[in-house]
């Protein structure tokens, strides 16, 4: 499917169930977004965990209890229109759908963190290599040793991803990408994975192993990922986030929303 496709027509392709893998390069030039969906009675904490971690939990829109249809998107259901869900019950995973409409309750509140896709179209235009899309697998993630500062019952560790390159492309996707703060914006460190607690990173955590050639080093950028750690650490009794990978695509424009 062309990557050139207008979010509208992705949105009603993932809700017919054309399009069900990743959307890492999907609807080039529009900001993609992490989803977390949970009871009202705790939205206010897992509010303020994104705003005290908002490196990687950026927030692009909050709708209201029961609101299922974001400001960010013409026509959009968020019970049907990510590729992929994950069921949480107590913090434990129960099972990934296509579709979340046997699960939504009027209770919950649904919330839309940037993501690190949204600045990829920026990358590919300034010649920086993006490994998952060359090698069409999902971007690989990480769970790291630093910690998030809690938030009422939330908690998690940093969650990054991880793009190879040579250090002089690492020096210019700094440059890039540091406008972009609503999709995380620069790196969080470059080089050595050691120091961020990653032992292997031929096994990551979420998504897949890509190929790291010979004088490439690991850059390593914040991951929406975290919000899904925090959001099951509560051990609520239904969660409800998008799967690794499988964003909600919106009809922002990513350029619009950088820092020039």
């Amino acid at each position: 499917m062309p990557a050139t496709m207008s979010p509208l027509e992705l949105r009603r392709r993932i809700r017919s169930g054309e399009w069900t893998t990743p959307t890492s390069g999907a609807a080039t030039g529009f900001l993609q977004a992490n989803l977390v969906m949970l009871p009202e009675s705790h939205a206010f904490h897992f509010l303020l965990f994104c705003t005290r971690n908002a490196k990687p939990c950026p927030v692009l829109d909050v709708l209201e209890a029961g609101a299922t249809a974001p400001a960010i998107a013409h026509d959009a259901d968020l019970r049907d229109d990510l590729p992929r869900y994950r069921i949480f019950e107590k913090g434990q995973l129960k099972e990934e759908v296509t579709s979340v409409q046997d699960y939504f309750q009027p209770n919950m509140v649904s919330f839309l963190l940037g993501c690190s896709f949204s600045f990829e179209n920026a990358m590919l235009a300034a010649g920086l290599p993006i490994r998952n899309m060359e090698e069409n697998k999902n971007v690989s993630m990480y769970i790291t040793n630093r910690q998030c500062r809690p938030a009422g019952p939330f908690e998690a560790p940093l969650v990054v991803t991880m793009r190879p390159m040579t250090p002089e492309q690492a020096v210019r996707a700094v440059q890039v990408t540091t406008r972009f703060h609503l999709t995380h914006g620069a790196p969080i460190h470059i080089g050595d994975p050691g120091d961020l607690g990653i032992e292997d990173l031929n096994r990551p955590d979420f998504g897949d192993p890509v190929t790291i050639r010979s004088g490439e080093i690991p850059v390593f950028w914040a991951c929406g990922v975290t919000s899904t750690l925090a959001a099951i650490s509560a051990k609520l009794d239904l969660t409800i986030t998008h799967a690794p990978g499988h964003m909600f695509v919106s009809d922002l424009k990513d350029e619009h929303l950088a820092i020039l």
